[in-house]
């Protein structure tokens, strides 16, 4: 039965201005250059056009769309049961670095292919380098554990003119390591992004299944599914976000020069005191904690260096050239 009709606003407040996707979806124009989508336009309860998230075929469909029409991007796809990331929030954490650089760069975001970001965990959507190139023509080191997700993220760079050359995939032989095997010794990069599994077991994972299931409903279906998709290592790790951000922390410090702004996103807000700890420990010289928000959920990134302000300064006037 049809709900009373809402009355939407135009924009979702909470997202980066900057984002393109900070206006309600416009399906007209998301058909007209992905007309494949039509066929999953449908209206929700309120009477306005949407999609079925609790669809995993309409969320790609509309994931296509909305890298075809915003970002370029005419040749995605994900191999089967792997992650299909939601774009917005994904462009909420470029957006929001690239403004943390800024507020280090005396007020303007360094752009341009010799700024080099390590994407670690990019996953078979390949969807932070796509963005981050896209929106400030950024060069991506991108690194994975998982060969298929490699192999899918190289198909994606290969037939997209935008992103040849711009990307460099590497497969990380070793779970336990973030930048050794990946990273050079003498090699400098200006940031490093990263989106942690957030659950801490199997169990917990499949516990958070359940309640996106209930959320959008889809418990009333004879054979729930995952709309997102996700393999074991995208969604859970032994000891969950905390002991892997931890860990990468730890791990940073052994590449403390070699890299400007390390940074993570954070779920769950009650890691924070775990993370500051973890880095007073590491000895960061400076750390930024940048809240974001996409609808009712609310993450936050934070972002450490271990530069003292000579050395930040030497780094952006040698290759930031503001």
């Amino acid at each position: 039965m049809l709900q009373n009709k809402r009355e939407l606003p135009k924009e979702k407040s909470k997202i980066h201005p900057r984002n393109k996707n900070r206006e309600r979806y416009d399906f007209k124009q998301l058909v007209g250059s992905f007309p494949e989508l039509a066929s999953y336009v449908k209206p929700n309860l309120y009477g306005d056009e949407s999609v079925d998230f609790a669809d995993p075929h309409a969320v790609k469909a509309l994931n296509k769309a909305i890298l075809l029409h915003h970002y370029g991007i005419s040749n995605w796809d994900v191999p089967a049961g792997y992650l299909c990331p939601p774009i917005p929030g994904r462009a909420d954490y470029i957006h929001h670095i690239a403004d943390f650089l800024c507020r280090n760069n005396y007020g303007k975001i360094p752009t341009g292919p010799e700024i080099k970001c390590f994407d670690i965990g990019v996953g078979a959507s390949c969807i932070y380098p796509i963005i981050g190139i896209q929106e400030y023509n950024w060069s991506f080191i991108a690194s994975d554990i998982d060969r298929v997700a490699i192999e899918s993220a190289n198909r994606i760079i290969e037939s997209n003119p935008a992103l040849q050359g711009k990307v460099e995939c590497k497969l990380q032989s070793n779970a336990k390591d973030f930048f050794y095997g990946i990273i050079r010794k003498d090699e400098l990069i200006d940031l490093s992004i990263c989106n942690p599994p957030f659950h801490a077991s199997e169990k917990e994972a499949q516990a958070g299944t359940l309640r996106k299931i209930h959320h959008l409903n889809l418990d009333k279906k004879p054979e729930p599914i995952l709309n997102f998709g996700g393999q074991n290592h995208e969604l859970w790790c032994d000891g969950g976000e905390e002991k892997f951000v931890r860990n990468l922390i730890q791990q940073s410090k052994k590449y403390a020069g070699n890299c400007f702004c390390f940074s993570t996103m954070i779920s769950k807000e009650s890691n924070l005191r775990s993370v500051y700890r973890a880095l007073e420990e590491a000895g960061a010289y400076g750390m930024e904690t940048i809240p974001m928000g996409q609808g009712n959920k609310i993450s936050r990134i934070v972002a450490w260096t271990f530069l003292n302000t000579e050395e930040q300064n030497k780094w952006k006037n040698t290759r930031w050239k503001a």
